[in-house]
């Protein structure tokens, strides 16, 4: 009997642990060079007008100090005066740092000051002297919400006949919700470190979810050709979407680097972690119309979000509406305000985790109207369709999601009435939400390579953001390959790899495994043609009939270890690439992940105080390739989507138009003492269509629907509904 553990499905540690916790890991900003020179970002303290001048003077007086570079001073560069792209830009034209003396938004950067040492740039960047010439601005989306116009990204066209079946409905809702802009804060603030070669080339370090993407930005940009530029980012602290698009560090970095023909490192400060992209503040509207029998009629989904006065950033907030349940009459609208702030930027489920609290919360709203319970009225309105495309589910197991859920946390002792459940002084509510994400797939690329002595080396230019990459893609390389886990070494982070696409939208594993499994499976091929060319025994087998185990091909009694095979032919190492991309059977399906989220919390009847007593999360994301890092994934979506749902909010002071609160000492984040129990639930679900893998991925689902499910037992708990996030205490009281 084969008693062999097959290594997908193992909740395995991670291989790179051993290297972090020995801090031999090194991160962008944490590469050594002799006589390396450090950048300093002098900001804006303006939003919006013209730089009068810029008088550095006493910062070039200082002994170290070697170079002020600003929009005078700087060197020419190729691509400032055409538009150019990123893999992850918006409509529009992106922003250039030090192209001329316009200002922007606050925080803009102006200058960079080159020293020494990081101490001195810092303190000499303090010494330069910046005159303005101020221009009236706006950056409250409140304000200008009359101001929208239509995003580009324009959401499902409308079907039915909305506005007439919600107006005759039987019951009706039309409310409002809001929330805020937030910052993404990664541990490791972003840095970029240029390493000048002798021969002009260079090699840079560089904080991103897209080595690839950062290599073309900066060869576009700078008139390079792609062999002079190569980017590392072999370990990065987190980014969460924030490494999606190069960051203003880069060019400013390469911009050094050129001009001085030395190595540069720029690192941003906490405080300008806060000086690009974050998720914007919405405006949102839900009208709902339903039978009395909770059969939804009629719904409508509206959001405003903000964007910036150069570019048109969009997402998708408001399509989950049309797809979560089933409802013939809908109608979507997305709008876009701009303002004298820089441009948004995709940050943890993008789009989802803001439209699904509208979503859900009205979803509670109805079910407290009509007298049904909301778990019976999500089953009641289920969509076995993605109506917005009109195709059926690839799998989806949601209604095992909510019912396993609702089980494992105890739902059907819930006291429907609000403030009926109490624990002393502490009144106690039990909320739940669903949640979805899109399950994509985008072109990749692997190589797969074995050696003499057994060793396979597996590529792709992806990253690992602290998802796990690292592992999952030996896990599967072990899998396909049948090397043990041990023998096999992943690389990755490194632009000059087989082609990868950004890492986000919970589509690595799906695009990056799927490549490598691939590539796996055509090294088999080619070691199973040595075999059948070199021993007897093998001659006429078929992949089919072969066994690739521990390291070895067996067939019958006859046993080689793969060693041997690249041994006998004749090379150094046997080695494929492959380029992999959707199956054609994916297009007749819409694929997506579904959760369910319910909630506890206790709320301070006299100081209006909260605390989320445990969660349970239940997932159905397809195969789940490492549990143990799935579920990791899970438990900081979920305290994510209570520091959204109860902290996080960026504070702007309008009459400045600069954000407030720009530090971990003020921007409110869940810690250790707010998070409760946290349950994870993977639900079985097999899927055939979506890739050869049957895996979904997890690194969004997790936050989706999280927020709402607060908001919905705050209610229960309370019978007060705070519909403008984040939910502080005084708005409880």
């Amino acid at each position: 009997m084969n008693t062999v553990t097959l290594p997908m499905g193992q909740p395995l540690d991670r291989v790179d642990g051993p290297l972090k916790v020995t801090g031999q890991a090194r991160y962008a900003g944490e590469f050594p060079e002799e006589g390396l020179l450090h950048g300093s970002v002098v900001s804006s303290s303006i939003a919006c007008g013209r730089v009068l001048s810029i008088d550095a003077s006493e910062a070039l007086a200082l002994p170290g100090v070697v170079a002020v570079i600003d929009h005078l001073q700087r060197p020419t560069i190729a691509s400032y005066d055409k538009d150019y792209e990123d893999a992850d830009s918006a409509d529009g034209s992106p922003f250039r740092p030090l192209y001329n003396d316009r200002v922007l938004y606050s925080g803009q950067p102006l200058a960079l000051v080159i020293a020494d040492n990081l101490e001195l740039a810092r303190h000499a960047g303090s010494l330069v002297q910046i005159e303005y010439a101020s221009e009236a601005f706006e950056t409250d989306l409140l304000a200008m919400q009359e101001q929208a116009h239509p995003s580009p990204q324009t959401p499902p066209a409308p079907r039915g006949n909305f506005q007439a079946e919600w107006a005759a409905a039987a019951v009706n809702l039309d409310v409002h919700y809001s929330t805020p802009i937030e910052h993404h804060n990664p541990m490791e603030p972003h840095a970029s470190t240029v390493l000048y070669q002798p021969d002009g080339t260079l090699h840079i370090h560089d904080k991103t979810q897209g080595p690839q993407n950062c290599q073309a930005y900066v060869q576009k940009i700078f008139g390079l050709d792609k062999s002079q530029v190569r980017i590392f980012a072999a370990f990065v602290g987190g980014a969460f979407g924030s490494g999606l698009r190069p960051q203003y560090q880069l060019p400013l970095a390469v911009m050094a680097a050129l001009a001085l023909k030395r190595s540069v490192r720029v690192t941003l400060t906490r405080q300008q972690m806060f000086t690009f992209g974050y998720r914007p503040r919405t405006l949102q509207r839900l009208q709902m119309g339903a039978a009395a029998n909770g059969r939804l009629l009629a719904l409508g989904h509206t959001a405003i979000g903000q964007t910036s006065r150069f570019e048109d950033f969009s997402e998708h907030v408001v399509e989950w509406s049309g797809m979560l349940y089933h409802c013939d009459n809908v109608q979507l609208t997305y709008k876009l305000v701009p303002l004298d702030v820089f441009t948004p930027l995709d940050m943890r489920a993008p789009g989802a985790a803001l439209g699904v609290i509208g979503l859900e919360c009205a979803m509670d709203e109805l079910a407290c109207a009509l007298g049904i319970d909301p778990v019976q009225l999500r089953l009641i309105n289920y969509a076995e369709r993605n109506q917005n495309e009109d195709k059926p589910w690839s799998s989806k197991a949601l209604r095992e999601c909510y019912s396993e859920g609702a089980e494992r946390f105890g739902w059907a002792q819930r006291n429907p009435e609000p403030r009926s459940m109490r624990d002393g002084n502490q009144l106690i509510g039990w909320g739940m939400a669903g949640g979805v994400w899109e399950a994509l797939q985008m072109k990749a690329s692997a190589k797969a390579r074995i050696d003499a002595k057994g060793q396979l080396t597996v590529s792709s230019a992806t990253t690992d953001i602290g998802t796990g990459t690292y592992t999952v893609m030996t896990q599967i390389a072990a899998q396909a390959s049948g090397v043990a886990m041990a023998d096999i070494r992943f690389l990755l982070g490194d632009s000059s790899l087989p082609t990868a696409p950004l890492q986000g939208g919970s589509f690595t594993v799906s695009s990056v495994g799927t490549a490598v499994q691939q590539a796996c499976e055509a090294l088999k091929e080619k070691l199973l043609a040595v075999a059948r060319q070199t021993s007897p025994a093998f001659s006429g087998v078929t992949s089919e009939q072969a066994a690739f185990e521990g390291g070895y091909l067996s067939f019958g009694d006859a046993r080689v270890s793969l060693a041997q095979l690249v041994k006998d032919s004749g090379e150094e190492a046997l080695e494929v690439q492959v380029d992999s991309e959707p199956d054609k059977k994916r297009q007749g399906y819409a694929s997506a992940t579904h959760s369910a989220v319910f909630v506890e919390v206790q709320v301070d009847e006299d100081l209006g105080t909260i605390k989320v007593r445990r969660v349970v999360s239940a997932i159905a994301a397809g195969r789940v390739v490492n549990p143990k890092m799935a579920r990791s994934q899970i438990l900081g979506g979920v305290v994510w989507g209570i520091g959204m749902a109860l902290h996080e909010e960026t504070q702007t002071d309008h009459q400045l138009g600069r954000n407030m609160n720009h530090s971990l000492a003020e921007y409110h984040i869940p810690v250790n003492a707010d998070i409760g129990d946290i349950d994870v639930i993977f639900v079985e679900e097999h899927d055939e269509i979506v890739n050869a893998l049957g895996s979904k991925g997890v690194g969004e689902i997790g936050i989706v629907g999280v927020a709402a499910a607060v908001a919905n037992a705050i209610y229960h708990a309370t019978g007060k509904r705070v519909r403008d996030f984040p939910i502080t205490l005084d708005k409880v009281l």
